[in-house]
């Protein structure tokens, strides 16, 4: 996953509508992490890559921001607490240990990692890149 910074006055521009907002979210798999104090920028965490000027794209995370991730306020984000975001994210996406036994009864192991963990492993990658 790729990490940028939005400023606030480019929000509405990059994301639209609140209501366009949510849905450009969910269907471009982007989280919000974490914001300045000020809230007058932001970082978040997406998969593809964007060819406006708007978000930076970032190397590494620059100071001056606190965690907004699950509400845990008030953490310094660095390249750390981001790994930790996308391992909590894939951690979330896949399904309980029962229906991974259950989809492995029914399509086979092949089939469970096919349909089940190859796309979650290929949505949250463990390395930040």
């Amino acid at each position: 996953m790729k990490l940028y910074k939005i400023e606030a006055s480019n929000m509405e521009a990059f994301f639209g509508t609140p209501e366009e907002y949510l849905l450009l979210l969910k269907e471009k798999d982007i989280v919000i992490i974490a914001q300045t104090p000020s809230c007058d920028a932001f970082l978040f965490l997406a998969k593809n890559t964007f060819d406006e000027d708007e978000p930076e794209l970032l190397d590494s995370v620059p100071a001056g921001f606190d965690f907004i991730y699950c509400q845990e306020w008030g953490l310094t984000v660095d390249d750390d607490v981001v790994d930790r975001v996308i391992l909590d994210l894939r951690k979330k996406a896949y399904p309980s240990w029962q229906d991974q036994l259950d989809d492995i009864y029914h399509n086979g192991i092949e089939g469970w990692k096919a349909d089940t963990i190859t796309p979650i492993k290929e949505k949250y990658p463990k390395e930040n890149s």
